[in-house]
């Protein structure tokens, strides 16, 4: 007597590699929705659009380019269906009762422009400008044959990239620069992102050069802060918080170097490796400039006690040629000393030019050295004679052109 084996307890779903078109097709028949009408508008409509196709990516007159078209027309149209649907059938085979095969052809290949033309960087000055282009066409040949789950993850690493990218332009904008000069200034978004976000803790209102954001910094690290506020703009768009929300935290975890008054701010910036390209400020070469002169011209008026005069200048060009602190008076017995050790050493004429250059306003800076040098070629022999033991005449001139207290 034969015996019956009972049915196994479990099924097994078979994977069905149709294209979801197709899959959309026996669906929307088996159940009503497509009409035999819309069958036969199908059928005129396919190999127009695989001309069509074959044409645009190559020659219609090859039977293998006709091949490719047929497999790329239904990939398109398979996209945007599963696409739109959502990856039901119910819903695609209506998308296909209500809209013509060619339609939804066109929108398969609009999702695969769009993706083309997203940013695949959020460095500014990388990315094309103007949408989808013809030099794209072969990169589009090869989207037309790419499954959705692919389409979905490049959509989603771009939208990411695309939203970072927002995000610097929106806050660029409200401190007063626009995209074109980001473009120009061809940084990462997130670089702009973070000193934006430092710029707002500042509660400055534009973005800075380097002089602007190293003071910034140095202000806070005086003040001995080991955090800082930062917080997004509460009228930063929604869509593009979560993105500069990441970048945020970046900045939180950098905030320990940044406050680091151990660490030198050029040095942290222009030279780590961590931190080179990680914040953004505006190249300004005529404000550096300035920065240094009115750093240097502090340091003249300084050493200079504000006296301007020829004998103050050539007292304190005549201590640094002599390798001595730089003064604009002297005792009588400084200048002997002074003189003693000039005509031991000898006189140092480039190093006080050197000193003029380094510390002198810009502007006097050629008068300076012109008095100066004129001062060194009279005074030089007397100076420096080995017959004036008793130093009379080097004392007599040093009263004479420089400060000597009588």
């Amino acid at each position: 007597m034969t015996q019956t084996r009972a049915a196994p307890a479990h099924t097994v779903s078979l994977f069905d590699a149709r294209p979801f078109f197709e899959k959309a097709l026996v669906f929307g028949v088996q159940n009503g929705i497509l009409t035999q009408a819309k069958l036969d508008a199908i059928d005129t409509d396919a190999p127009k659009g695989m001309v069509q196709i074959a044409r645009y990516f190559g020659s219609e007159y090859l039977r293998p380019e006709l091949e490719k078209a047929r497999d790329r027309i239904v990939n398109l149209v398979s996209l945007s269906l599963e696409h739109m649907s959502g990856g039901d059938l119910r819903h695609a085979a209506e998308l296909l009762r209500d809209n013509s095969f060619m339609s939804r052809s066109k929108a398969g290949s609009d999702m695969l422009k769009a993706l083309i033309a997203m940013p695949q960087s959020s460095h500014f000055g990388m990315n094309e400008q103007g949408g989808f282009r013809d030099e794209h066409i072969p990169l589009l040949a090869k989207w037309s044959l790419r499954s959705l789950p692919d389409y979905q993850a490049e959509l989603a690493q771009r939208a990411g990239i695309a939203r970072l990218v927002d995000a610097a332009v929106w806050l660029a904008d409200n401190l007063g620069l626009d995209e074109s000069e980001l473009e120009e200034a061809g940084k990462d978004a997130e670089a702009v992102i973070r000193t934006a976000l430092l710029v707002l803790a500042a509660k400055r209102t534009d973005m800075p050069d380097w002089v602007a954001f190293e003071k910034m910094i140095s202000a806070w690290r005086k003040k001995g802060l080991t955090t800082l506020p930062l917080a997004l703009p509460k009228a930063l768009p929604a869509e593009l918080r979560p993105a500069a929300e990441q970048v945020r935290q970046s900045v939180l975890a950098d905030l320990p170097k940044i406050l680091d008054t151990t660490l030198p701010l050029r040095k942290l910036f222009d030279k780590t490796p961590a931190f080179m390209g990680r914040y953004f400020w505006l190249e300004d070469g005529l404000s550096e400039v300035e920065d240094f002169a009115q750093a240097a011209s502090k340091v003249w008026t300084k050493v200079t006690g504000g006296h301007t005069d020829d004998s103050s200048l050539l007292t304190l060009l005549l201590c640094v040629a002599a390798g001595s602190t730089p003064k604009t008076l002297l005792t009588e017995k400084t200048a002997a000393t002074l003189v003693r050790k000039l005509r031991k050493s000898g006189l140092q004429v480039e190093l006080a030019l050197h000193y003029i250059q380094t510390h002198a306003p810009a502007q006097h800076q050629d008068d300076y050295s012109t008095l100066w040098t004129e001062f060194c070629e009279e005074a030089r022999p007397t100076l420096l004679s080995g017959f004036d033991y008793a130093l009379n005449d080097a004392l007599a001139l040093l009263r004479r052109e420089c400060n000597v207290e009588q």
